[in-house]
């Protein structure tokens, strides 16, 4: 079985996500830490539990899921997994920091490029890398077939979308990608999100006010 641990963090309130399996093996994704007491609780968490971190992957780089992503590599000595097109969001993460007036620590440049398709090992588990872009031009989803639940980051949330009108965003492509990687899983697929409640396929196949028929 593979625990999914959740955090809500940072003043967007984003969801950090800890895949835990059962040998105490830990993928971090989106570590969305930004104030000092969220930054030692995800850090007292994984220490009290014994939990052994051994990726950080992002499913896009907008600065709200990336704040915790240099604290994650400096303590754990891992390195971010993105895909390609989003390293232009990465690129330019800092400078939106400034906008928004929420400075942070750059995230380290990516130990490497995910690929659509590809399958992640997890212990006795795998997950796959779907292609999700539409909310930021490289956004991927990670897809657990045997355990049933997808990790979608800001592509389809409890009865909404994720927002297009961010540079490289595209309304088009995201209900495309909504449609033909996740609307495609089985019905009784959880979906956790970047932001907000989980949900399921089937629910927002059937309620989700953007993406009816």
């Amino acid at each position: 079985m593979i625990e999914i641990q959740q955090f809500t963090f940072g003043p967007l309130q984003e969801n950090t996500y800890l895949l835990i399996n059962g040998k105490k093996e830990c993928i971090i994704i989106d570590p969305g830490c930004y104030f000092q007491d969220e930054r030692k609780e995800l850090l007292q968490y994984i220490q009290t539990e014994g939990l052994n971190v051994t990726r950080l992957l992002n499913t896009h780089c907008h600065f709200d899921h990336i704040f915790g992503n240099k604290l994650v590599a400096d303590t754990y000595n891992v390195r971010p997994e993105i895909h390609e097109k989003d390293q232009v969001v990465l690129d330019n993460s800092q400078a939106v920091g400034v906008m928004y007036n929420l400075p942070f620590d750059p995230s380290p440049m990516p130990g490497r490029y995910l690929q659509e398709g590809e399958k992640i090992a997890f212990g006795e588990h795998e997950l796959e890398v779907l292609f999700t872009p539409g909310h930021s031009p490289g956004s991927v989803s990670f897809y657990c077939a045997d355990q049933r639940f997808v990790i979608g980051g800001d592509v389809l949330f409890y009865q909404s979308i994720g927002r297009t009108d961010l540079p490289g965003g595209s309304h088009m492509t995201l209900l495309r990608s909504i449609r033909e990687q996740l609307f495609v899983l089985p019905d009784d697929v959880r979906v956790f999100p970047g932001h907000g409640p989980a949900t399921t396929v089937g629910f927002e196949k059937k309620y989700n006010p953007f993406l009816a028929e």
